[in-house]
């Protein structure tokens, strides 16, 4: 049945932001593990991991990941496995940031100055040791800022699992507009939560980068 738009309307919607805030961070925790792990397979020595740790990162940016949602859930489906739209966006999300927090900490140790692998060799460090102790400490110092980044992208990218069902903030207005047909009102006050969650940590990835580009000048 067809009722104005209210304020339990607006709660419900409100309240779905502890789910995008949830998909969101078990994907970026869980694609950052996935993402040092290629990352470091990327700048190995061993020709065959470093091309298969490309072709997975092709796979996934070369996709829209839209596609991968419905490939996880339907997917999983077809092939026996009950699979819930949380567990399905999970993965497709940490799949997802994966690829793409490889690529950026790539660039970020291939960016540390070659003189440091090289210093390191000089005093014979092992190839774990000198990434552990001497590479990435420094690599950590220019990822910051585009890592924070692509979280920005990725909170927003969660809105794309309303598409399989998982209730976070679109799915949320998509109900409430379906009850309410206030389109302006319930995507509306999705905008503003999308803006309250993005805009602060996009004004920290700025800082964090002004802040590092100042210091290695010094």
């Amino acid at each position: 049945m067809i009722h104005p738009f209210g304020i339990d309307d607006a709660w419900f919607i409100i309240a779905a932001a502890r789910w995008t805030l949830a998909l969101s961070l078990v994907a970026f925790l869980g694609g950052s593990v996935g993402g040092l792990i290629i990352a470091l397979v990327r700048v190995s020595e061993v020709q065959t991991l470093r091309l298969s740790a490309m072709a997975y990162i092709r796979l996934f940016q070369g996709t829209p990941l839209l596609m991968q949602l419905f490939l996880t859930y339907f997917g999983l489906q077809l092939l026996g496995f009950g699979v819930s739209a949380w567990s399905a966006a999970t993965l497709a999300l940490t799949l997802h940031a994966s690829a793409f927090l490889g690529e950026i900490w790539r660039g970020c140790i291939e960016a540390v100055p070659y003189g440091q692998t090289e210093a390191s060799w000089t005093l014979g460090l092992r190839y774990v040791v000198r990434m552990k102790s001497v590479i990435l400490p420094q690599a950590a110092r220019i990822a910051v800022a585009p890592t924070v980044g692509f979280l920005v992208q990725l909170t927003k990218g969660t809105s794309l699992a309303s598409i399989i069902g998982f209730i976070e903030l679109m799915r949320a207005a998509q109900i409430i507009n379906n009850g309410t047909f206030s389109p302006l009102r319930a995507y509306g006050l999705v905008s503003i939560a999308f803006f309250c969650v993005c805009w602060p940590l996009s004004l920290f990835a700025q800082r964090m980068e002004g802040y590092f580009a100042a210091s290695s000048r010094h």
